[in-house]
Order: structure tokens, then C-alpha cells, then sequence
């Protein structure tokens, strides 16, 4: 058994992580196990962890019965190839997905990650309109401060200029960015706040084969929260100007924003959506993306009679069994009292960081705080004082947030608000 040391030794000599550097490595902090919403390192201290290890962790760490429900899958089949040949856990995980999202959305393709199931959500979008004679339709519609993912498909919907894939900017393709949203959830939309959107479709609608949306939530491009009243109209040019809808449900799908699915707080259905992250409860990598009857018939019906992908753990059995019990699981419990606890809980311990030096703003809804600082966090100075204080966040930018586990109790999680704001204070 490798030592704490000899474990760190080998991770900065060979081991890349997320957007980090070889040259000079980011602090890193070995763990030896997992528990409810506990990581503890190596040294045997203990974090109460404000990530959910990226947003999935639902249900906190080592479930008895996600646990169980991997056993009882890995007994019989850990994985079978998905061409040709089907299985019980695919079959009630893909009806779980359309009984639980809007009804127009009937059809799914499992794929491995989020970025995978946005790549998916693109290339039905334009092979739809190919297979309709409209082959001009292949450009896509994004947000200023939108984020997707890491792929090719991907980055080239997330932001050009405030968003992470700037360097790749001349080999991706070159698609359309509509202004941000304007922040507030119960701000009132005035017409100057989509009137460059609708230019932008007025101008362009026919080239373009969808629109690409994180309802009511841009995650990684920079917390930013906004009012159902804008999903709306982007639902309503998209039906105007014949451009599919995408809601990138990643981040927002599962209950995080205290609806089931963003796009509920609108009332929208879109014609394609992605799921990924909570899908799993973190326990394996799988995706989602759905899609209406319309999608899939114009796609079956085109030039290529099938839809032109396929990936190699397609439907995985051990990880569609995962998915079932944690749906499951969360269908049981009142997850939306869970969720209506953990707002309440970060109101009233954040609500007063706005006073604290350094502090620009701070947003909360469902599951998801956000402290914004004035100016960007340094991360090898931030990271350890919360890991010191026993407590796991991943700040970047200048933003210091979490988005807890469901299952957080009401003790745990004012530890956790207590302990940024004292890191916060430090920080000044």
C-alpha cells in the first residue's frame, strides 16, 4: 500500500489534473476514503465536502444502497455492448428519463459523459436538418458565458472570449453568441434584454440548426442565475424562427435549482435535452441526451437512415443499474424539502457575506451558493486555509460557491457557510 507521500511523489511527477500545470502543481490533498458528505485524507482529517466532487454527489459517499445495487449488477454483468443487444438496467433507466422529463421528449441515447451527450445533443441537431434537405442549418446558437464542455463539439459552444477554450478558438467551428441573460431570477425581462437575441435570429435563423442553453443556471462559465421568463422567449424564437432547442440539463438536471429539470422553472420543453453529473449519483461515468419523436423520425427518415453514432460503453449496464437506484432514491424522499432546507440554510448563514471586504455579490438558489469576489481567488492560498478550516471547496476565478449534497445536514452545512466566510475573512 502506497504511502501518503509516495502518493504524491507519483500524482506531480506523472499525473495531469483539470486545467493545472506540471510545471508548478496545484496543492493536492490524498484521500483515503469517503463517507456521507465526508472526505477524509490520508493524515485522517476530515472535510466536510461543498462539492459534491463536482456537483454529483447526491446522495452523499458510499450509499449502502448504491452499493448494493452495483453488487447485485456486477454479479450478473458489469458490461455488454449496447450494438445489437439491450438489457433490463438500460430499459428502466431510459423510461425512468422519459417518465421524469417533459413529455414531448420520448426518446434517449446513453453516451459516457457530459460532454460526450452535448456532442450528441449537436450532431442529432444537425443531422435533423440534413436529413430534412436544409443542410445550410449546421450553425449553432450559444450564450456569452455558457459552458458545455471539453470537447471539440462542446467548446465551440461555450464562450469565445470569457470561456476556457480561447486557444482552440481557430481550429473549432465558428458559431453564434447571443448576449448573457441578465442576472435575477425574478427580474422582470424588459425588451432590450432579448432584443439582440432576436436579431441574431432574425439574421441568421437560416443557418442555424439549434439554440444551446443551461436553463436558468450558467454553471461553469460563472454562476449566473436568471429569470424563467427568458427561457420563455428563447423558446419562443426557437419555435418562430424553426431553430431546435437545447437545454444543456447537466449541471440544473435532478433538482439542483429546486425544480426536477431548469428548463420546469419555465415551463419549456425543448426539443433536445442533455443529462449527465447527478445521473449517476457520482458513483459512475454516464450520460444522457433526449430528444422528441420529431428529432428522432426527421433523423431515421434522412439520407443516412440512423443516427451516426456510437459509443463503445453505450447503456453500460453497472452504471444504468447506478442510475436507477439513485433516481430511485431521490423519487422516495421528499427531495424537494431537502432542497428548500439547503437555500434556506445558505440565506441565512451567506446572505450577510456582501458586507465582508472583497465581496462583490452573492447568489443563491435551490442547492447552489455563490460568493463573488472583486477580484479572482489564488488558489494555492485559498485551498489549503479551507482544507485547514475542514472543509472541501473548489473556488475558481473569483468565485467561491458550493452545491452540496442533498443529504447535508442542517449542522454540517452551517459549518461549512461558517468556515468560508471566516477563509473569506482572511483572506483580506
Amino acid at each position: 500500500m502506497l504511502t501518503q507521500e509516495e502518493i504524491i511523489s507519483i500524482d506531480q511527477k506523472h499525473c495531469w489534473h483539470p486545467y493545472s500545470s506540471l510545471i508548478n502543481p496545484p496543492p493536492l490533498f490524498p484521500v483515503k476514503s469517503a463517507e456521507g458528505v465526508r472526505i477524509r485524507l490520508m493524515d485522517d482529517r476530515e472535510l466536510i465536502d461543498g462539492m459534491a466532487s463536482w456537483w454529483c454527489v447526491i446522495h452523499g459517499y458510499n450509499h449502502p444502497r448504491i452499493n448494493q445495487a452495483i453488487t447485485r449488477q456486477i454479479e450478473q454483468m458489469s458490461h455488454v455492448m449496447f450494438g445489437g443487444l439491450t438489457h433490463e438496467p438500460a430499459a428502466k433507466l431510459v423510461q425512468h428519463l422519459v417518465d421524469l422529463t417533459p413529455s414531448a421528449l420520448t426518446k434517449v441515447f446513453l453516451a459516457d459523459s457530459g460532454s460526450v451527450s452535448v456532442e450528441v445533443a449537436i450532431k442529432m441537431a444537425i443531422q435533423y436538418w440534413n436529413s430534412q434537405q436544409r443542410p445550410e442549418k449546421y450553425r449553432l446558437l450559444s450564450l456569452r458565458n455558457g459552458y458545455h464542455g471539453d470537447t471539440f463539439g462542446a467548446m465551440s459552444v461555450c464562450d469565445p472570449v470569457n470561456g476556457m477554450h480561447h486557444l482552440f478558438s481557430a481550429v473549432l467551428p465558428q458559431n453564434l453568441f447571443a448576449p448573457a441573460p441578465p442576472m435575477g431570477y425574478e427580474r422582470p425581462l424588459a425588451d432590450e434584454d432579448v432584443q439582440e437575441l432576436r436579431r441574431l435570429f432574425e439574421q441568421h435563423h437560416h443557418e442555424l440548426a439549434a439554440m444551446i442553453v443551461e436553463p436558468i443556471v450558467q454553471g461553469a462559465g460563472g454562476m449566473r442565475m436568471y429569470s424563467p421568463e427568458y427561457l420563455k422567449v428563447v423558446r419562443q424564437l426557437c419555435d418562430e424562427f424553426e431553430v431546435l432547442l437545447i437545454t444543456d440539463e447537466i449541471a440544473t438536471g435532478f433538482g439542483r435549482t429546486g425544480m426536477m429539470f431548469g428548463c420546469d422553472h419555465a415551463g419549456i420543453s425543448p426539443d433536445i435535452m442533455t443529462l449527465g453529473k447527478s445521473l449517476t449519483a457520482g458513483y459512475m461515468t454516464l450520460a444522457a441526451t433526449l430528444c422528441t419523436d420529431k428529432v428522432a423520425d426527421g433523423i431515421c427518415r434522412g439520407e443516412a437512415g440512423v443516427f451516426m453514432h456510437g459509443p463503445t460503453y453505450m447503456g453500460n449496464p453497472l452504471a444504468c443499474a447506478v442510475a436507477n437506484e439513485s433516481i430511485e432514491m431521490l423519487l422516495e424522499r421528499d427531495w424537494q424539502a431537502d432542497i428548500q432546507r439547503i437555500e434556506a440554510g445558505l440565506k441565512a448563514h451567506w446572505t450577510d457575506a456582501k458586507q465582508i471586504p472583497g465581496v462583490k455579490d452573492v447568489r443563491i438558489m435551490g442547492a447552489i451558493g455563490v460568493i463573488e469576489m472583486e477580484e479572482p481567488v489564488d488558489m494555492t492560498v485559498i485551498q489549503p486555509k479551507l482544507v485547514e478550516e475542514g472543509i472541501w471547496l473548489r473556488p475558481f476565478g473569483r468565485l467561491i460557491y458550493t452545491m452540496p449534497p442533498y443529504v447535508m445536514s442542517d449542522e454540517d452545512l452551517a459549518f461549512l457557510c461558517r468556515k468560508t466566510l471566516d477563509v473569506i475573512w482572511s483572506l483580506g
